[in-house]
């Protein structure tokens, strides 16, 4: 997906404007004028039971209705939609939500101005570029909050707790945490020695507290597919 970037000066080589493919290159904020978006019009077929919720969808998405209309007693919806809304996992919803019975076709109609920002997403505290993404301000905070909990369901837990954050710029909108795997350092203390018992979780707290700060968080390849899938279960 291309995304124009417009600047609010010229940049070192004369330009004005560039064209970003990754959020991870996104320029700094300060030196964005604005950022264009490339948009579809859809055309849809749906059995008229399932029209409701398919233009809720649709809406939801920030899709512009243009026409409706029935053809073979079937609805033929057409949308004005940003590309960004549907890429990852609209057309799975649309099936869900029609029990399969709805159709969708698109072509590009351009690119428009949007209040774009980029969401960074942060595991252990350490940003995960495959993750980054470029998200409508009024929906980052759903879409970031949504992101942790999945990221949560996804990452195998660890010896240490794991922070998971999505945040704009320096803010954080929504965070989750996986608990640490818990492991039974007193088991082979027998009766009442609770100095000992106490010191051995210390010392095991400790070691945590090392690991959380040094130690590299596993993400299984499967994890980035599914958590990009940011429609609901």
């Amino acid at each position: 997906m291309v995304y124009k970037i417009h600047y609010t000066h010229k940049d070192p080589s004369g330009a004005t404007m560039t064209e970003l493919h990754n959020p991870a290159d996104m320029p700094d904020p300060n030196r964005i004028a604005s950022i264009e978006e490339p948009w579809i019009e859809a055309t849809i077929y749906v059995p008229d039971e399932y029209l409701g919720p398919i233009l809720k969808l649709c809406q939801d998405r920030r899709g512009i209705q243009k026409n409706l209309t029935y053809v073979a007693g079937r609805a033929q919806l057409t949308y004005e939609l940003p590309l960004n809304e549907v890429v990852f996992d609209f057309y799975d919803r649309l099936k869900s939500i029609s029990r399969g019975y709805a159709s969708f076709d698109y072509h590009q109609i351009g690119h428009r101005e949007g209040d774009l920002v980029k969401m960074n997403i942060l595991v252990n505290n350490e940003p995960v570029d495959a993750l980054s993404m470029i998200v409508h301000r009024a929906a980052a905070e759903a879409r970031g909050r949504h992101m942790c909990e999945r990221l949560k369901d996804l990452i195998p837990r660890h010896l240490f707790k794991i922070p998971i954050q999505a945040a704009i710029g320096g803010k954080v909108i929504a965070r989750e945490t996986i608990a640490a795997l818990r492991k039974d350092v007193t088991a082979k203390c027998y009766g009442g020695d609770a100095s000992r018992k106490r010191k051995l979780l210390d010392k095991q707290k400790e070691g945590k507290k090392r690991m959380r700060e040094y130690g590299s968080v596993s993400i299984p390849q499967e994890a980035f597919i599914a958590a990009l899938r940011m429609g609901e279960e």
